[in-house]
């Protein structure tokens, strides 16, 4: 997959920059990709709830619910982009949501006056299933990036200066250098015109003893 991205993203390259020809050992851990694996798999069952909402109400059993169907696989597009961005971990949680929305969804038509009751309780099964596999990799994600067992560093009697506020204190209003205070002698009068220029009136030359 990092090797596929690398290909296409030398599309975007300019003809001087250099290409991607290898690439190296990934960083990211198997529950991280496991993450992204749930990633995808909410953007495959949301634009199938987004595109197929018709068959899908028919299968289980709630024509007229099309709308409905739309807006959970909107929902599940949601947890698609959340789980393959940056904190999966608050992805694979949202997915943990949206699976108690999904089975209490699937509840209410899980009735013996649903000709179609069988595939509900399908459907069900297998959100159960995705629920365990969703809270398994929430849980895993945050244990790995969690740095709650680690002592955290306290700079907060830092103030920026080596050697103190006390030493570096007035360092700053002693004598201004003579270059800095004098009118340079290349500026004295212009090259071309033989012009002093006006602002140099205001400046006070000053010659060290």
């Amino acid at each position: 997959m990092s090797f596929m991205l690398s290909k296409i993203s030398d599309v975007t390259r300019s003809p001087g920059d250099p290409k991607v020809l290898e690439t190296g050992p990934s960083s990211i851990k198997p529950v991280d990709r496991f993450g992204r694996a749930l990633g995808w798999l909410s953007l495959g069952l949301g634009l199938t709830e987004v595109l197929a909402a018709p068959r899908l109400t028919k299968a289980l059993g709630v024509e007229g619910k099309e709308n409905f169907v739309r807006a959970m696989g909107a929902r599940e597009l949601v947890h698609g982009v959340l789980c393959l961005s940056v904190n999966n971990d608050f992805g694979a949680w949202t997915r943990v949501a949206g699976d108690a929305l999904d089975l209490a969804a699937l509840a209410a038509a899980y009735r013996d006056d649903n000709p179609k009751k069988g595939n509900v309780g399908l459907a069900m099964a297998a959100i159960i299933g995705c629920t365990i596999a969703d809270l398994a990799a929430a849980q895993s994600i945050r244990s790995l990036h969690s740095r709650s067992g680690e002592t955290r560093r306290d700079y907060s009697d830092r103030t920026g200066f080596p050697k103190g506020i006390g030493y570096s204190r007035g360092k700053a209003s002693g004598r201004v250098p003579q270059d800095f205070r004098a009118t340079p002698s290349s500026a004295a009068a212009s090259p071309t015109t033989g012009q002093t220029s006006p602002a140099s009136a205001d400046l006070i030359l000053e010659v060290s003893a």
